[in-house]
């Protein structure tokens, strides 16, 4: 009975040993990697940008906009919100956001856009929603100087 006991004690001990780095390398999947890492992120904003661009509720928003810087900026802010290593340089979203007179609408217009963006590159749905949640508590700060 003891060899028994210890022959189980060693293989569950070897078990460990083996499948703890299996399951610990699963959880240490971030979300950035789950978007696609830098490529992925980067092909994400540049979808949604071209239909936020074309997109007659809200392209209006962006005709004094610099869109190349927009869109390093909008990559370095999602690359470290779900963490990907980046530091977001940019201005917080209060301040960026002053004077564009963004509403519920536009806010919404542009989650859609994102939202087929995410489609387009073949996010799972589980992923994308992670990323709204990071998203959605800047929803008053963005919209806070709008007429409505």
């Amino acid at each position: 009975m003891l060899k028994f006991r210890n022959t189980l004690t060693a293989i569950c001990a070897i078990s460990f040993v083996i499948l703890a780095p299996l399951s610990a390398s699963a959880d240490e999947t971030t979300l950035y990697d789950k978007l696609g890492g830098h490529d992925g992120v980067t092909d994400i904003i540049s979808d949604m940008l071209d239909y936020s661009l074309s997109n007659p509720r809200i392209s209006h928003i962006f005709d004094n906009s610099n869109i190349p810087r927009l869109q390093n900026l909008l990559v370095e802010h999602i690359c470290s919100l779900t963490d990907g290593g980046c530091v977001y340089t940019g201005q917080d979203m209060d301040k960026s956001h002053a004077g564009l007179g963004i509403d519920n609408r536009h806010f919404n217009a542009l989650v859609e856009d994102l939202q087929k963006a995410m489609d387009d590159n073949d996010i799972p749905f589980r992923t994308q929603n992670k990323l709204l949640a990071i998203l959605a508590p800047m929803h008053d700060d963005i919209t806070k100087y709008s007429d409505y």
